[in-house]
């Protein structure tokens, strides 16, 4: 038996092809998507609806176009619906970490274990591994004694106990964890390297992310307020972390029950310092007890300490807030992280 062309019966087109379409075709006909249609599809993705060669084109599609803060708080929306963490836990600090270090130590781990020690509750989340020839913060806490949590319920009794936890995606998000590994294939970051940066997974109202890209800085930003993040503050960080490089202007974006503020902190010194050859974590602990001197080091410690203490509203201005963390610095527990 044979069929005539308009007797066949069409392929139903799957219901992710639109999202591709909308970003897809061409210079003229394609556009961004709306915050709707970016927590659609995400949530698709999330459920495993789509296909692997669809979640290719999507993920480069939106890295060519680079995100829109509608399509990025949408896609946050999406999976932070994907995983139910109790809200019986107060969090005072959201901290995102997924950058890696790889030209400094990641000295801010020091500034949030300072707020911890003077009663801030801070959440640290992050992945490892993703890019060769960084030092991931999970390798960094070990350095200093501390174990990452394996579990949402040991997250919550690490915050009770000690004022900080870090747990990493693929403990809370092994999706999103699994796109992100993905990068060694694809070659590029994707849009998820962007969006886990905004997850807040407890729900605390504070929040501070570093990127590396200043363009994102503002994206965040306007996601934040889309979002209804009621405190959120994003600064150009080193390496791309958290992390306020003492040797420049460090500019924060941030929200505050929905009002944009645009704050700029001046560079602490006049001369750019020298980057060390290699990075060695026990200096984590040596620069904590005072084994180790370094100007850089501590200024950075306690420069992104300030911004913080700053976004929590612990202080008003820079100066009040820089002398605030200079402060928690020369009277921490020394013996806290044995060198």
């Amino acid at each position: 038996m044979t069929f005539s062309h308009h007797e066949q019966t069409p392929h139903p087109e799957h219901p992710f092809a639109e999202t591709i379409r909308i970003l897809g075709k061409g210079k003229k006909g394609s556009r961004p998507l709306t915050q709707e249609e970016a927590y659609r599809a995400m949530r698709m993705v999330m459920n495993d609806e789509v296909l692997p060669v669809q979640l290719g084109a999507f993920l480069m599609l939106m890295r060519v176009k680079e995100e829109t803060p509608e399509e990025l708080a949408g896609f946050v929306q999406a999976v932070r619906e994907s995983f139910a963490f109790a809200t019986d836990c107060p969090v005072d600090l959201d901290w995102s970490s997924y950058a890696g270090k790889r030209r400094h130590l990641p000295w801010f781990l020091l500034s949030a274990l300072l707020l911890a020690e003077n009663g801030i509750t801070v959440f640290m989340h992050g992945a490892a591994g993703h890019t060769g020839g960084r030092l991931y913060t999970e390798d960094a806490l070990q350095a200093l004694g501390l174990k990452p949590a394996e579990s949402i319920a040991q997250a919550k009794e690490q915050l009770a106990a000690q004022h900080f936890s870090y747990l990493s995606l693929e403990q809370f998000c092994p999706k999103l964890n699994d796109i992100i590994e993905l990068r060694p294939i694809m070659g590029l970051r994707s849009p998820v390297h962007t969006l886990v940066r905004l997850l807040n997974p407890f729900n605390a109202d504070y929040s501070i992310q570093g990127i590396f890209h200043p363009g994102y800085r503002p994206v965040h930003q306007q996601a934040a307020a889309l979002l209804m993040q009621p405190h959120m503050a994003v600064l150009k960080g080193e390496g791309g972390e958290t992390e306020r490089n003492p040797d420049v202007d460090c500019l924060v974006q941030s929200v505050h029950n929905g009002e944009l503020i645009d704050e700029n902190w001046p560079a602490l010194f006049s001369r750019r310092h020298v980057k060390s050859e290699t990075l060695a974590p026990e200096q984590l602990a040596q620069l904590w007890s005072g084994a180790l001197a370094d100007e850089f080091a501590t200024a950075s410690v306690i420069g992104t300490a300030a911004i913080a203490l700053k976004l929590l509203g612990k202080a008003e201005t820079q100066i009040q807030a820089e002398a605030l963390a200079t402060a928690y610095w020369a009277k921490r527990n020394h013996q806290k992280f044995p060198a």
